[in-house]
């Protein structure tokens, strides 16, 4: 039970201590960049999460299939 709550025990400096890291890492250039593409990532996985139907997942298919013969 104490495990849980220290790992949710995140304070401000600990969140300015990881930027700083990242910043260093990566440089000011790079970040834009690395945001972007995580936006576009995000947003091609929602694309993808709307547009599969289940009627239409070619693993239910070869189930039915399967179950058919």
């Amino acid at each position: 039970m104490i495990k849980s709550s220290l790992f949710l025990a995140i304070g401000p400096w600990q969140v300015v201590l990881v930027a700083v890291v990242i910043l260093l890492l990566f440089g000011g250039k790079k970040i834009p960049e690395l945001m972007k593409g995580l936006g576009s990532g995000i947003k091609e996985f929602k694309k993808g999460v709307k547009e599969d139907n289940p009627d239409e997942n070619p693993l239910t298919k070869r189930k039915s299939s399967k179950l058919e013969d």
